[in-house]
C-alpha cells in the first residue's frame, strides 16, 4: 500500500506469452500468471484432447532441486509416500503436509539420479513451498529453485507418443507410465515424462524457458497432421474433474487430510517418521468424519466451487469442483460430505443459486482412463 493505494503486484508472463497472443488466446489471471483460458474454445479443445492431441503451457508450476548426500532423508521427512520406492528414471506422486495433517501442498517428485531429485509444485503454492521445504529440511541437502529457468509444456492425447516419436530420436514408446528419459525434442534438451493432468496418454517436457518457444512452434507443426492444438486452462480443468485429479485450493488444501481426500494410497506411515504422519494416524484410527464424493447432476444444473451441498434441506457439505463433464455428457463435481452421505448412490442436493437440484454420489473417476502404463 502506497498513501493509502492498493499496489497489486503485476501478474507474471510465461516465455509462452507472446505465442498465446499470437494464437487469439483468452488470457486470464491464474495463481499470480497471466495465462490462457481458452483459444478456439473449451468444449473443442477438451474434444482435441480426447480424441487426438492437445499441447498445454504449464510454465507456471514451480521446480525445485534438491541434491546431496541428506536429499533423500530430507524428502522423505517432508512429503508423505515412500521416496526410497523411487528408482532413477521415476516419477512419484506425493503431499508436503503440516504436522497436524493438513495439506501444504500436492506435488510430483522426479528421481534424477542416487541423490538427486527434482520437485513440481503448484503454481500458487511456488513462494509457500519453498518457505516450507527449505525450513524443514535438516542438513547436507542443497536446494536449489528453478521454477524461472524452467518450462513445461504438456501433449497429451492418444496421438502423442505419435507425435513426441517425430520430434525426438529418445525411444518415447519404451517410457512408462510416472517414469521419464532424458533426450533432445525439436533440438532441444529435454526431460521427458510419461505424466499429465487429462487422463489421456501424454508427456510433459521440461526444458530451459530460452527454448519454449522453439519447441512450442515445432511440436505444433509436428502435429498439424495428428490434429494437435493448443489447449487453455479450462479444457485442463474439464479434463482432469473428469479423471477425479484434484486441484489445491479446491478440493485440498491446509484444512485439508490426506485420508478424507482420498490420497490415503500416497501415505506410507510404515516408512517412518514424517511431518503430519501422527495427525494423519490419528484420524486414521478414529475415523473419517468426511469424505470428498464425486457426484453427477440428475437434471442439467451446473454445479460450481463453494455450492452447498444438502440432504433433505439440511447442509451436508460443499461443492470443491464442478462442470459440465463433456467427455460424459452430464454435469459432475466433487464435494466433501458428512461421511453418512458419503456412499454411492447416496441421494444429495445442490444447492445452485439458491434452489436444490438433485444429485447422486457415483463412483469416480467419471472417465475412463486411456493412459498407455505398461
Amino acid at each position: 500500500m502506497y498513501h493509502g493505494v492498493v499496489v497489486s503486484e503485476p501478474l507474471k508472463r510465461t516465455p509462452l506469452h507472446a505465442a498465446h497472443v499470437k494464437a487469439g488466446a483468452r488470457l486470464v489471471p491464474f495463481a499470480g500468471w497471466e495465462m490462457p483460458v481458452q483459444y478456439a474454445g473449451i468444449l473443442e479443445e477438451h474434444r482435441t484432447v480426447r480424441r487426438a492431441v492437445g499441447l498445454f503451457d504449464v510454465s507456471h508450476m514451480g521446480e525445485f532441486e534438491v541434491a546431496g548426500p541428506g536429499a533423500l532423508a530430507a524428502l522423505q521427512h517432508l512429503t508423505t509416500n515412500d521416496v526410497t520406492a523411487l528408482e532413477v528414471g521415476q516419477v512419484q506422486y506425493s503431499l508436503l503436509c503440516t504436522p497436524n495433517g493438513g495439506i501444504v501442498d500436492d506435488l510430483t517428485i522426479y528421481r534424477l539420479a542416487t541423490d538427486r531429485f527434482m520437485l513440481t509444485v503448484n503454481a500458487s503454492n511456488i513462494d509457500t513451498d519453498w518457505a516450507w521445504v527449505t525450513r524443514h529440511s535438516a542438513g547436507g541437502a542443497e536446494w536449489t529453485n528453478i521454477s524461472a529457468d524452467t518450462a513445461l509444456l504438456a501433449v497429451q492425447g492418444p496421438h502423442a507418443e505419435a507425435l513426441m516419436a517425430r520430434l525426438t530420436d529418445t525411444p518415447v514408446a519404451g517410457i512408462r507410465y510416472y517414469s521419464f528419459g532424458l533426450g533432445q525434442v525439436a533440438g532441444a534438451r529435454a526431460l521427458i515424462s510419461r505424466t499429465g493432468y487429462t487422463g489421456e496418454d501424454g508427456f510433459e517436457l521440461y526444458a530451459a524457458a530460452r527454448d519454449a518457444e522453439g519447441l512450442w512452434s515445432a511440436l505444433l507443426e509436428g502435429g498439424a497432421s495428428l490434429g494437435i492444438a493448443p489447449i487453455g486452462l479450462g479444457a485442463r480443468d474439464t479434463l482432469r474433474l473428469e479423471m477425479r485429479y484434484l486441484l489445491y485450493g479446491n478440493d485440498i488444501d491446509e484444512t485439508t487430510n490426506p485420508l478424507e481426500a482420498g490420497l490415503g494410497w500416497v501415505v506410507k506411515p510404515s516408512k517412518g517418521e514424517f511431518l503430519g504422519r501422527d495427525a494423519i494416524e490419528t484420524v486414521r484410527a478414529e475415523g473419517l468424519s468426511r469424505r470428498l464424493v464425486g457426484f453427477e447432476m440428475v437434471a442439467r444444473a451446473v454445479p460450481r466451487h463453494g455450492y452447498r451441498i444438502q440432504v433433505d434441506g439440511r447442509p451436508v457439505g460443499v461443492v470443491t469442483s464442478g462442470s459440465y463433464g463433456p467427455s460424459v455428457n452430464r454435469c459432475i463435481g466433487l464435494g466433501y460430505v458428512k461421511s453418512a452421505h458419503a456412499a454411492v448412490g447416496s441421494p444429495i442436493q445442490i444447492e445452485v443459486r439458491g434452489t436444490p437440484w438433485a444429485a447422486r454420489v457415483v463412483k469416480t473417476p467419471f472417465h475412463t482412463s486411456s493412459v498407455k502404463r505398461g
